[in-house]
């Protein structure tokens, strides 16, 4: 989660910043209270605008202070991100590629209910995946569309590359309001349980090759590891210096709550 001061605040200052070039201490004093990391796309590139039409900013106010994540499009009023992504309000923005831009392609839309996981922990951070109910329905384009859950016959094996998205620092010494994707290669589980004390395999998955410098980092949250045009995992964590491998929520290990709940909504909506 990346902390963040008023959206048009924030979108203003970093544009200039941006433009000017200025040092990264500046941005780092500008954008973040003290002992904040940003989350990032680390090793990765600008996508190709509107290339991830699911991708969703989830923008949350907690303990006062506004923060965004990530997160992504599964039906027309529904989003899903990480449970550790919760604040109130929320609200969510479609359709971005540069978020520093008003773009024509962009939709918010308030955030109706929020519904994490019933068994969600954030010490240790587990079963971290958050239903997002949207205030209205999002208009499907060319810029936002739906990304699918997995099938029972959707599996994802290590060795696998898949892909990940999301906006925020592409380095150690750089920042970009414009989106970045990297494909990262799932790993075995060990490599996660020797690094992460309470790694479950049952509900995790491990990702990205510890001998690259390519991951995400804090901010990253809540956005999907896309695998063959699938969502097979939510980005929940990693270590504190942004190196791989780092955890996602496994979906698969979720898709009944997933149903029953998005079912719930829908039947609470009906006349």
């Amino acid at each position: 989660m990346l902390h963040r001061q008023t959206k048009d605040t924030v979108r203003a200052t970093l544009g200039s910043l941006l433009q000017k070039k200025q040092p990264l201490l500046i941005l780092l004093a500008v954008l973040l209270p003290a002992g904040t990391i940003a989350e990032e796309i680390i090793g990765g590139h600008e996508a190709q605008p509107h290339s991830h039409p699911y991708m969703a900013l989830v923008e949350l106010t907690l303990n006062g202070t506004e923060e965004q994540c990530g997160g992504f499009l599964v039906e027309e009023d529904i989003v899903l991100t990480a449970a550790h992504c919760w604040g109130s309000p929320m609200s969510v923005i479609l359709g971005a590629h540069d978020i520093v831009l008003q773009e024509n392609t962009q939709q918010e839309i308030p955030v109706k209910k929020a519904i994490r996981h019933p068994d969600h922990n954030n010490v240790p951070q587990s079963n971290d995946i958050m239903i997002l109910q949207l205030n209205t329905k999002a208009k499907l384009t060319a810029a936002v569309g739906l990304l699918p859950l997995p099938g029972e016959s959707d599996h994802v094996r290590p060795g696998q590359v898949c892909s990940v998205a999301g906006w925020g620092w592409i380095s150690e010494n750089n920042q970009t309001s414009k989106l970045h994707e990297v494909d990262l290669t799932v790993q075995e589980d060990i490599q996660c349980e020797s690094r992460y004390l309470n790694y479950n395999r049952t509900i995790q998955l491990c990702v990205g090759d510890p001998q690259k410098k390519m991951c995400t980092f804090k901010g990253d949250s809540g956005g999907p590891l896309v695998c063959k045009n699938v969502a097979q995992g939510i980005i929940s964590y990693g270590n504190t210096i942004g190196t791989p491998p780092r955890v996602s929520t496994k979906i698969s290990s979720f898709l009944p709550w997933i149903k029953k709940t998005i079912k719930g909504l829908q039947l609470e909506e009906s006349p």
